[in-house]
């Protein structure tokens, strides 16, 4: 089985692929000071509560923007996995054109997000990426990656207006019922909810024209499920899409 790990500034998600197909899935929050061997007890208790082992792992494959954790994630997989971890970085294959200004400064976990969304809904195609950041990633006909627009995360965001504002409390996000809200919660979960839903469409509408086409839209991330149905233009969620073009882009490599 291939171990695909997705390792984020909030969470870290893991995938275990048989062929094709995701057999198991878990996501633990993202912890900067913890050790190689404090992840190695997590991932093994993980893999243990499916009823499997290290010998059930034939390949590890590693996307990561949290630098502190890249090099923990490969002591892992080669001291207690036993496998060398393809780790998203210079020399791997990624059978995509990343044409930017300077291509190193696109987070990995992007990229994955576009190859999977590339193989599964064709080309062209955005990716809106519900996580720290709410980002939307532009996949061209030609099936090239051509840019990203970052905005501030729902979460993000939230948190702030929060903190800055003391008669204001910390709300469960929900849809809401109206976007006039006859309460404080009522009216905090329309301005959030509705308002990052007009965000979404907004910036679709403008990159479709860039594109030149009428790209299909796919949310992920861990507010794709929330956002979604209040949308008009997003048109397919896939919670696990960073593992699947993970997935893909092993067996890309591992056959070149």
């Amino acid at each position: 089985m291939l171990l695909c790990i997705d390792i984020g500034n909030t969470n870290i998600k893991f995938g275990l692929f048989a062929g094709d197909q995701m057999c198991c899935h878990w996501r633990i929050a993202t912890d900067r000071n913890r050790l190689a061997d404090e992840y190695a007890v997590l991932l093994l208790n993980l893999l243990a509560t499916s009823g499997l082992g290290v010998a059930d792992v034939k390949g590890v494959a590693v996307s990561s923007v949290v630098p502190a954790l890249t090099q923990v994630f490969e002591e892992i997989a080669r001291r207690y996995l036993h496998q060398e971890a393809l780790m998203i970085a210079d020399g791997v294959d990624l059978g995509m054109r990343i044409n930017t200004e300077y291509p190193k400064e696109v987070g990995t976990d992007l990229i994955v997000n576009a190859l999977a969304a590339r193989h599964l809904y064709g080309a062209p195609v955005i990716v809106v990426g519900f996580g720290t950041a709410t980002t939307f990633s532009a996949v061209s006909k030609e099936g090239n990656f051509e840019g990203v627009a970052i905005a501030p995360g729902i979460l993000t965001s939230s948190d702030s207006l929060f903190r800055a504002t003391a008669t204001l409390p910390q709300v469960a996000l929900a849809h809401p019922v109206a976007a006039i809200g006859k309460n404080t919660l009522q009216s905090m979960r329309s301005g959030i909810v509705f308002g990052f839903a007009e965000l979404v469409d907004g910036m679709v509408r403008r990159i479709r024209r860039e594109l030149g086409g009428q790209a299909r839209v796919v949310a992920t991330g861990g507010l794709a499920e929330l956002i979604a149905p209040e949308s008009q233009t997003i048109e397919m969620v896939e919670p696990n899409l960073a593992l699947i073009g993970l997935r893909l882009l092993y067996e890309r490599n591992r056959l070149a």
